[in-house]
């Protein structure tokens, strides 16, 4: 996997000299003119197992037979068991279009999340666009929050959520296009407020938003990166309303307030094309009346989703730990 915006240029150069295809946006996917998907990264399966490295042990559950859509649990064995633990949501990113959640990429985080932290987490797998547009990804999330909120009161068929896991302490996480579902789901939260559990947190990873009008802080050219995202959204929702619709854009979602937590923690990169509309989400919350406590971290000299393709890197390391003290409630920058 490598930087997704960070090469859009690239991508959006080639796609220029293959006429055969509809959409090229190499190195991540291709549709040809007969609408068939070409995912070039992601794809992969990553089996649910004890991992040696880290002592978390993984299992696979479905939480909806409807669309066979599945979720892997991740569980710390080398913790107290007599103790109940945080509980993470997580969703990947990959623009709603490629990436899953069983890949090596977000195994290998969620492994190394759930062993620093000390958490249960799910990680969850959701239908991806242009074969299900958009909002499909954020629906089979609620289902997938839903049936985590199931097992609150010891209730619900998977035992490792009944008996390890605080449902007083949930945190929604997600990077890229999983940081957009991810607060989509506290909002959704603030205003139906699924029985049995508590947002204790959303921390959202350099998350997908956009909007048509520049914002301070955006790179050089806005006309030609909106462009570019206005074309990659629109693949994902054909029959958005464009690039203010509140899916993409959250400050235009007359719903903002509502997000359903106190506490909320932003990554942005320095060097990531959407760094901009992190900052303005925040700013912009803070502004909506929500009553919550808003952070933002910034990483220097990075780009989107860097700790996914160098975890082992300082900076990745740095923001792990940011990470974790943000879900114990501690002080963090």
């Amino acid at each position: 996997m490598a930087p997704f915006f960070f090469l859009l240029l690239f991508f959006a150069i080639v796609s220029a000299a293959t006429p055969p295809t509809a959409h090229n946006f190499a190195p991540f996917f291709i549709i040809s003119q007969d609408g068939h998907v070409h995912r070039l990264v992601g794809e992969e399966i990553i089996p649910a197992s004890l991992d040696p490295t880290t002592h978390v042990d993984s299992k696979d559950i479905i939480y909806s037979s409807e669309h066979n859509l599945s979720a892997r649990i991740y569980f710390p064995n080398n913790t107290n068991r007599n103790q109940k633990l945080p509980l993470v949501v997580y969703f990947h990113g990959g623009a709603f279009i490629f990436e899953n959640a069983f890949s090596l990429t977000y195994h290998t985080y969620m492994n190394t999340l759930v062993s620093q932290a000390k958490i249960i987490a799910v990680s969850v797998d959701y239908r991806r666009a242009p074969e299900d547009p958009i909002p499909a990804a954020h629906e089979d999330s609620w289902t997938a929050l839903k049936w985590v909120a199931s097992h609150a009161n010891g209730r619900g068929p998977e035992d490792w959520l009944k008996t390890y896991a605080d449902f007083q302490k949930v945190i929604l996480s997600g990077d890229s296009a999983g940081g957009n579902i991810a607060h989509h789901m506290g909002i959704r939260q603030g205003q139906e407020k699924l029985e049995g559990i508590n947002i204790d947190g959303i921390c959202l990873l350099f998350p997908y938003f956009w909007g048509s009008a520049p914002i301070p802080g955006e790179p050089y050219a806005p006309e030609y990166w909106t462009t570019i995202i206005d074309e990659l959204w629109r693949i994902a929702r054909p029959d958005t309303s464009g690039l203010d619709d509140p899916i993409i854009n959250p400050v235009a979602d007359p719903k903002l307030s509502s997000l359903g937590c106190n506490r909320l923690l932003v990554f942005v990169a320095q060097l990531d094309l959407l760094r901009g509309r992190g900052l303005y989400y925040v700013t912009k919350l803070k502004e909506s009346g929500w009553k919550g406590d808003a952070k933002v971290s910034e990483i220097m000299g990075e780009t989107h989703v860097f700790h996914l393709l160098n975890p082992s890197s300082l900076h990745a390391i740095r923001m792990l730990k940011t990470t974790v003290d943000f879900i114990h409630g501690k002080d963090y920058p």
